[in-house]
């Protein structure tokens, strides 16, 4: 029985609906609650029904992507897990619980897809009509292709995938059966979704050969409400200052910058911001000595408050060695489009996929390898003549590649019914 989304515990397969207003007809999202009003009336006509399985209802990316398939005409519902009690309300759209599991516990989410194969017949109408069932992270792929099998057999299967997990490009025997599975659910795929070239090169084209790549970058979203973007100047000259702003997983990178402070006081500062990985870097305000010059100040309240410290400083840390020789050389992250667009320079190395992009564009500061020596003698041989021709490069970068469109959107839905865009 269909319900408005209540903060108590649900049962798999349940299905939720939003109070009615909330999603027009069309399907489409509306502005979240005190936001101006989104285009929901430049929406255009549907074009496509689709079936988005999702690992994490609440997770800050879903809403966008559904957000941009719809404004490409798409008439979304969501099939997914959940982190809490409830889905957020963040999607306006239909929502079919699929229960809930844990974030990092690998056992627990491989017990919750069996436990969605399980319940299939629950919850396998929500794909009926369905022309396109896109598929986020392995995990619901498994499940989308169980149901497109019993419920909607000529809709095009589309697996999004955004990162590839450790285990997939581990050596173990664990890997290897991950990796078998994934291969065994690709053959049953027509295309791939993912946000990085690198991702196809290094690890689909040797897992699924002719798998049809749609490739859509991890841009600033169509209908964020982003700042317009604007020349700005900071003070050139020491102390330079460095954001690292987003999720904040990689040890190496602090232990890094922490040397480098220490052994060049006034040299440069640095500001963290967002959400750390604590199991991986630790609690920030204990391990972050005092007196470096190096802070971390918390979460950032919304977009203007990020666009505003990204232009407070001079340079934006894209430096990741969490999963290095593997997903973080591959990926291009969120963080290199909001640096550029707000004109902080990225800090990059010039061999993974993050440098390759700043290296096509002609733009960031690029490191053949980086060490607390290396990053202290670029940054006090820097003039501020040299830090202004770095600054104008980011500042050239066509908005176009660093924030979708419109015609993005458009492009999107039909390449992901097969279309040629």
């Amino acid at each position: 029985m269909s319900e408005s989304v209540t903060a108590a515990p649900m049962e798999t397969g349940q299905v939720v609906t939003l109070e009615p207003g909330d999603v027009p007809a069309s399907g489409h999202l509306r502005s979240p609650e005190g936001s101006a009003p989104a285009e929901v009336m430049d929406h255009p006509a549907v074009r496509a029904s689709i079936a988005y399985f999702v690992h994490d209802t609440s997770h800050a990316d879903i809403a966008r992507r559904v957000d941009m398939l719809a404004r490409g005409g798409g008439r979304v519902r969501v099939l997914g897990f959940r982190r809490g009690a409830a889905p957020d309300k963040a999607l306006t759209v239909p929502i079919t619980d699929l229960g809930q599991t844990r974030d990092a516990k690998l056992l627990h989410r491989l017990l919750s897809v069996l436990k969605g194969l399980a319940s299939l017949p629950k919850w396998e109408r929500a794909v009926d009509g369905a022309d396109v069932i896109v598929a986020r992270n392995l995990e619901t792929l498994a499940l989308a292709a169980a149901a497109r099998a019993r419920r909607a057999p000529k809709a095009r299967l589309v697996y999004e995938c955004l990162d590839i997990h450790r285990l997939l490009s581990g050596t173990g025997l664990a890997s290897q059966a991950v990796r078998s599975v994934e291969r065994f659910l690709l053959k049953q795929t027509d295309a791939v979704m993912v946000s990085s070239p690198g991702f196809v090169r290094e690890h689909f084209a040797k897992q699924a050969q002719g798998l049809e790549p749609v490739l859509i970058e991890n841009k600033v979203g169509v209908s964020e409400k982003i700042p317009d973007r604007e020349a700005t100047r900071i003070p050139a000259g020491p102390p330079w200052k460095i954001g690292w702003f987003g999720v904040i997983r990689c040890k190496r990178s602090l232990d890094m910058l922490i040397e480098a402070a220490r052994a060049n006081p006034g040299l440069f500062e640095v500001i963290i911001a967002g959400r750390p990985a604590t199991n991986i870097v630790g609690d920030l305000n204990e391990v972050i000595p005092e007196g470096l010059g190096i802070k971390y100040v918390g979460t950032f309240r919304d977009e203007a408050h990020l666009a505003e410290m990204y232009r407070s400083v001079h340079f934006a840390w894209s430096i990741d060695f969490y999963e290095a020789g593997a997903n973080s050389d591959w990926l291009l992250p969120n963080r290199l489009y909001r640096a550029a667009y707000y004109g902080a320079v990225p800090i990059a190395l010039s061999g993974v996929e993050t440098g390759r992009w700043l290296a096509a564009h002609q733009a960031g500061v690029l490191f053949d390898d980086v060490s607390p020596q290396k990053i202290a003698d670029f940054l006090s041989g820097l003039s501020a003549l040299d830090y202004g021709k770095a600054k104008a490069a980011v500042e050239k970068i066509p908005t176009s590649d660093l924030v979708s469109d419109r015609q993005e959107c458009l492009d999107l839905i039909d390449r992901l019914k097969g279309v040629s865009a």
